[in-house]
């Protein structure tokens, strides 16, 4: 028997039962499009959540107070936590490997000019802002590079808190009341938008020694360094972590690089992503059954061809493959229906929900497809292999 007509025989079938190999295939389509939906889906949330990580840049590490891990000892026992200061951010930005450090405190206050006002968030910062968190300013200047205790009374709008005060009036060197306090204002910062759902341009940016008074508070909350693209992370929080050693006594603080957050982020969001493929698989196996079932049902109706086609001399191994082409033709063009209609919905929704991140990654539809064809051969082999087995006679004598 020629390969043609091992093709033939196997799209035979599937033309003369077009309805029944639509709905066979169907089953098949449906769970590639759920799959290729939701991996899609997965994968935008993966990347728009790792965008948002790195749009302030990858050379950076930040460093709590307070240590995450502990030695067996009880935190009740022993406490000795000291209070991240300003000075400890000057001392990292002196680092050689080091670009610049942000002494970081955060609260909320009410801002007032003139007659309006509205709560917003005060960041007390340094004066390295722009070069660290990379937002620059589109107006004016950020805060002056004053003496850390001895800083000036000066204010940096975001772009949200200028628009609200000021509308699109100049706002450089008006005066706002922040809390009790008053501060002129001599910038305004470029929007820089959402990250992870909290506005960064809806704050109030003024110096740090200014923010722990007007919160009351000792610690600073975080010490952002930027160091150079150059260096080692690893050799940067080792520097770091012996510095403040040295000036706190003790490892009572967490340095934490962007490499292990976005590592840790990578790997919860893969999981993610594999999470929702494997509730799309759950259609494909259903889609599974439904080819088994059908080509049972064929080789119970075909049993007389197969007889004569044994009887002429085809032999076992091409009886098998004509039913195993047949399987697979079914699963394959429900894995194209489906990759069509997976892609489509995902490129469809990306348009009516703009907010909703989609990305159809080629790597996951090219698996989609293999496991289609991968579950149409099993689908069929034990139909296949029945009806290569059947005696010539009794085939005959059935039919």
């Amino acid at each position: 028997m020629r390969i043609g007509d091992l093709i033939h025989l196997s799209t035979s079938a599937v033309r003369t039962q077009r309805l029944r190999s639509l709905l066979t295939a169907l089953g098949i389509g449906v769970g590639i499009a759920a799959v290729v939906l939701l991996t899609s889906l997965g994968e935008g949330v993966h990347r728009f959540v790792l965008a948002e990580f790195t749009q302030f840049g990858t050379n950076l590490i930040a460093i709590t107070p307070g240590r995450q891990t502990t030695h067996g000892i009880s935190g009740a026992v022993v406490s000795n936590v000291r209070p991240m200061t300003i000075e400890d951010a000057v001392a990292l930005g002196q680092l050689p490997k080091v670009i610049a450090s942000v002494p970081f405190v955060q609260g909320n206050a009410e801002v007032k000019a003139g007659r309006c006002s509205r709560r917003t968030n005060v960041f007390g910062t340094g004066p390295e802002v722009p070069k660290v968190w990379q937002i620059p300013v589109t107006i004016g200047s950020f805060l002056p590079d004053d003496p850390p205790q001895a800083a000036r009374s000066f204010a940096v709008l975001g772009s949200t808190v200028r628009e609200e005060l000021f509308g699109s009036e100049n706002p450089l060197g008006k005066k706002i009341r922040l809390g009790s306090e008053r501060y002129r204002v001599v910038g305004v910062m470029k929007s820089k938008g959402q990250m992870l759902g909290f506005d960064l341009d809806d704050a109030v940016y003024i110096p740090t020694a200014k923010a722990l008074a007007m919160f009351n508070r000792e610690s600073l909350m975080e010490i952002d360094l930027l160091y150079t693209a150059t260096a080692s992370s690893q050799e940067v929080a080792k520097q770091c972590r012996q510095l403040l050693i040295k000036r706190h006594g003790s490892e009572d603080f967490t340095i934490t690089s962007q490499e292990q957050m976005l590592e840790v982020l990578g790997s919860v969001l893969n999981i993610l992503t594999m999470a929702v493929a494997a509730l799309g698989s759950i259609s494909l196996l259903v889609g599974g059954v439904g080819i088994l079932t059908i080509m049972s049902i064929a080789v119970n109706e075909r049993t007389g061809e197969i007889g004569l086609l044994r009887a002429l001399g085809a032999r076992r191994q091409q009886i098998l493959f004509i039913f195993l082409g047949e399987a697979l033709l079914l699963a394959m063009i429900g894995g194209l229906g489906g990759l069509i209609l997976g892609a489509g919905g995902a490129w469809l929704l990306g348009v009516l929900v703009p907010a909703l991140p989609t990305h159809t990654s080629w790597s996951y539809v090219i698996a989609a497809e293999l496991l289609a064809a991968t579950i149409g051969i099993a689908s069929g082999i034990f139909p296949a292999h029945r009806a290569a087995m059947m005696k010539p006679v009794e085939a005959l004598r059935t039919e």
